[in-house]
């Protein structure tokens, strides 16, 4: 199976790197950024670790519909019982023509969309998303009843404040 094969390794030493590592692909390849004055070992063991953490990073961009759909009927049986009925989704997908919102739902065909900006943040902030576009299912509007369902969810003030820390990084620098 090709998708099982070792990528080519590519380890770069550097002086002016004291402790961290990091690693990236360049094409074919992964490149490992390491200090100096790491031995064999160290190379050998950081080498191994960054290929998971690049594996694992990858795993979540390629989240699929179905997996999303699943975590979907998750979050319903933990955080919007009672709502089993009105919560389902008729479809739950991955959008890319999203840039400006991180999900949005339409109450009327029960479908619900994530921006593909969201595939890469972590999963509690996915589960947040998700779980506020399920309440528009129940409550359309963003009124008080609304946002006690979205509460449910124990991480959703972390997560807002995730996403309000992403959408001001991503903005452009105020003109001088």
């Amino acid at each position: 199976m090709a998708g099982t094969r070792k990528p080519v390794v590519e380890v770069r030493r550097s002086q002016r790197r004291r402790r961290t590592v990091s690693a990236y692909r360049d094409g074919e390849r992964v490149v490992v950024l390491i200090p100096d004055q790491f031995s064999r070992a160290e190379e050998s063991e950081w080498v191994d670790r960054m290929l998971a953490r690049l594996a694992a990073r990858e795993g979540r961009l390629a989240r699929s519909d179905a997996e999303l759909l699943a975590r979907a009927n998750r979050l319903i049986d933990l955080y919007l019982t009672g709502y089993a009925a009105k919560a389902v989704p008729a479809s739950v997908r991955w959008v890319t023509n999203q840039n400006g919102r991180w999900g949005s739902c339409t109450p009327a065909d029960r479908s619900i969309r994530i921006s593909h900006r969201v595939q890469e943040m972590p999963d509690w902030v996915i589960d947040y998303v998700l779980l506020h576009e399920l309440a528009h299912l129940i409550v359309p509007s963003h009124n008080a009843r609304f946002w006690a369902l979205v509460g449910r969810y124990p991480k959703s003030e972390r997560a807002r404040g995730y996403l309000e820390g992403v959408a001001a990084a991503s903005c452009a620098p105020l003109p001088t």
